[in-house]
């Protein structure tokens, strides 16, 4: 009887030492980009004489698993309600940072797609600013919770764009070789309703401009964004800002330098006095389109509707049907356009 007594009370010491082992283990956070940080229970406990609830559950739940970042910390959250500076080393002093993060920062490798990789290297930037991590990990720039910025947001100053603005370090605008090795961008093509498809040449275009030429003063980093009509880059907008018969061919002039293989056809226009049909082929014998688009008609068909009277005055077809000067004059044979 005194041996089972006995076996039960090492066994209910055994259980409590268990539990406790467990309870009191050392807690390890891991990170994507750093490596481990190690909480010591032991060390806290000796240092508040083995009093748990300064800690559970006034500053962490024992059923919540949230993660704090350093922000937070620096608030006075988690870690931080001690190690404010005055109980404790501050978490906001960069010089302790290693009391708790140890070893080497990893570099940090960033997919972009359509470009490749893109990777951060702390071990440079850590040399460079001579160990002032705050310059980053601050709240502001770096928050622990930083979602994925373009390139447009980092030349407003966002996450890369705060230092590296062409003051404090080379632009994100200018450079971008710099960050993404072996930058080769893709030629766009762009499908088009009712013509044959436009391709933009990355590889021609950089050989005289450099990115931050069109980037993102004209166009953002992301295909396709803004979509532009051919009048509006006849008015001097996407394309239209260099191809205006100045610094570049005219986007108005020799469509087939964009549109490959490009033949318009036939136009057909539904009217009380029967179909009337624009050959784009036969025009194009005597025409180029600059001499009609856009100064005559938009690109779009249908976009602008003229009566006989208004091409009688000179507009529309009237512009070269007029009275035999330049092709013979609308009011003649009708026959000659509309199927009666």
């Amino acid at each position: 009887m005194r041996k089972c007594i006995l076996l039960s009370a090492i066994a209910l010491l055994l259980t409590a030492v268990m539990a406790g082992a467990a309870e009191y283990k050392d807690v390890t956070f891991t990170f994507k980009n750093a490596g481990p940080v190690v909480f010591s229970h032991e060390f806290h406990l000796k240092k508040y004489n083995n009093k748990c609830k300064i800690c559970h559950d006034a500053i962490f739940s024992l059923k919540s698993k949230k993660r704090f970042t350093m922000a937070e910390m620096e608030k006075t959250k988690s870690c931080g309600a001690c190690h404010s500076g005055i109980k404790a080393f501050s978490v906001a002093n960069e010089k302790d940072c290693s009391r708790c993060h140890s070893g080497k920062p990893r570099d940090i490798t960033y997919s972009v797609k359509g470009i490749g990789t893109s990777v951060f290297s702390h071990a440079t930037h850590i040399a460079k600013t001579g160990g002032a991590c705050k310059g980053c990990h601050n709240g502001i720039v770096i928050t622990g919770k930083e979602r994925a910025v373009t390139m447009a947001e980092m030349e407003k100053g966002r996450t890369c764009g705060s230092c590296h603005n062409g003051k404090r370090a080379f632009a994100v605008t200018a450079n971008c070789e710099r960050c993404h090795k072996g930058l080769k961008p893709k030629e766009i093509t762009f499908n088009l309703k009712g013509v044959t498809p436009a391709t933009f040449s990355h590889t021609f275009h950089t050989q005289a401009y450099s990115c931050k030429d069109c980037h993102t003063k004209t166009f953002p980093y992301k295909t396709v964004v803004g979509k532009a009509t051919m009048d509006d880059m006849v008015k001097g907008k996407s394309c239209g800002i260099c191809h205006n018969g100045k610094d570049a061919f005219a986007s108005s002039g020799d469509c087939d330098k964009c549109h490959k293989g490009m033949k318009p056809g036939k136009i057909t226009f539904k009217t009380s006095a029967g179909e009337a049909t624009f050959s784009h082929e036969f025009h194009l014998q005597n025409y180029k389109c600059a001499d009609c688009h856009t100064k005559i008609f938009p690109f779009r068909s249908g976009a602008s509707k003229a009566t006989m009277s208004d091409m009688e005055s000179g507009k529309s077809c009237g512009a070269c049907h007029n009275k035999g000067k330049d092709a013979f004059p609308v009011q003649d044979d009708c026959g000659k356009c509309h199927k009666m």
